[in-house]
């Protein structure tokens, strides 16, 4: 992971917590491609963001899981700069 993604997950984890969020690393051993991050908050709400350095797409594999999440009702995303988490949780 590079230090521009480093940056982009510590300034996610900590709007997650200003926000009432837990946010967790997901690492999921027998299912690759899941995403990185799960946001729990109070009464129930999950999203799923998979953090990336800014200019990097999620590989064929995370756009599937990515799918998959959206189509069972999930907030599923990846984010890839600062300013689209800052804008995440502006939302």
């Amino acid at each position: 992971m590079g230090v521009l993604e480093e940056k982009i997950e510590k300034r996610f984890c900590d709007l997650a917590k200003m926000h009432g969020a837990k946010c967790l690393k997901l690492s999921i051993i027998s299912r690759r491609g899941y995403p990185d991050r799960v946001l729990l908050y109070p009464g129930g709400r999950v999203e799923f963001v998979e953090l990336k350095r800014p200019g990097k797409k999620p590989r064929k594999l995370q756009e599937k899981r990515l799918r998959e999440l959206r189509d069972l009702g999930f907030t599923a995303e990846y984010l890839d700069t600062l300013e689209l988490v800052e804008a995440w949780f502006d939302q």
